[in-house]
């Protein structure tokens, strides 16, 4: 990939897209298609055609998704199953029609089964039952999955999947409900300490731990991997390392200067108590993360603190 070649990053307004832009512009490409909703829904086929036969992009970073936390996912999923079928299936169709060199398909960790072996690899994929609250997401992002590699087999393109695990940083989602739950806590801590609470709610025991991945390390091996990637299996993208909800909760306290009490709804689910994966395919083609949880923390409360008032 070229610094002048002609690269089209689908979802460029959203948390990770923006964040593959930042990279792509800080490494010195100069050729980036973005564009905005109004001017193209990835949804309807004839604008994605369109799209392609006039501007022929040479790679593709397809992050383009509908995407939301545990209360959207199981409140919404057909719109959660609809639009990421729709946007996966014209996008990728377009990029074998029109011969796209190359394109990187995101997909997410909750394609892997709810009860999985930990840490999880990538040979664990359709080993099992799907988490519930959120499969028709994840059956979305199985099928993007099965296109790269149907097509890979039968067209001899080159696409690749990459799965990540929780992502936080610029650009994140805050709304209360729909959002996940890191910058769910951001915000729960932030309006909590405005306010002068003496203490902040948050669901279960504390216990479960999650594995967080700053996105601007997402969109470094997302680059590393356009160029040094080009199989059709499946690869996960990590920090390799977890964290219990209690103490990312203390982080959070912390950075955030509340200085109330954080109390746990015992009476509330936990959901699943582990989920990591296992990133050795990834590190053992030389590439590692390299934000820390908290220097990632205090660079996404300033993001906040800049860009949202409620």
């Amino acid at each position: 990939m070229e610094l002048n070649s002609k690269i089209f990053v689908a979802g460029h307004n959203g948390m990770v897209g923006s964040a593959i832009v930042r990279k792509l512009k800080k490494e010195g490409y100069t050729n980036l298609i973005i564009m905005n909703h109004s001017e193209l829904d990835l949804t309807i086929q004839d604008q994605v055609e369109q799209f392609f036969r006039m501007i022929e992009p040479e790679y593709v970073f397809l992050a383009a998704a509908k995407v939301g936390g545990i209360v959207a996912n199981n409140t919404y999923p057909a719109d959660f199953i609809n639009n990421n079928l729709l946007i996966q299936t014209n996008v990728i169709h377009q990029c074998y029609v029109h011969k796209v060199k190359k394109l990187l398909f995101l997909g997410s960790s909750c394609i892997y089964p709810r009860e999985c072996s930990q840490p999880i690899k990538e040979e664990y994929f359709m080993s099992g039952t799907l988490e519930k609250t959120n499969d028709a997401y994840a059956i979305a992002k199985i099928a993007g999955i099965k296109m790269c590699q149907s097509y890979n087999k039968q067209h001899g393109s080159n696409f690749i999947s990459l799965m990540p695990t929780n992502l936080y940083g610029e650009n994140d989602n805050y709304h209360l409900e729909n959002s996940h739950v890191f910058p769910a806590m951001i915000r729960k801590f932030h309006e909590a300490k405005i306010r002068g609470d003496k203490n902040v709610i948050l669901w279960g025991t504390g216990t479960p731990c999650r594995e967080f991945l700053h996105v601007d390390d997402l969109a470094d091996a997302c680059l590393f991997l356009m160029k040094n990637y080009d199989s059709s299996e499946i690869i996960n993208v990590g920090s390799g390392k977890d964290i219990t909800i209690k103490d990312l909760s203390k982080l959070m306290k912390e950075i955030i200067s509340f200085e109330g009490d954080v109390i746990f709804d015992t009476t509330k689910p936990d959901g699943t108590l582990k989920k990591l994966l296992d990133i050795s395919k990834l590190t053992n083609i030389g590439w590692n993360y390299s934000i820390e949880l908290k220097e990632g923390l205090k660079r996404t409360y300033q993001d906040f603190l800049i860009k949202n008032t409620f």
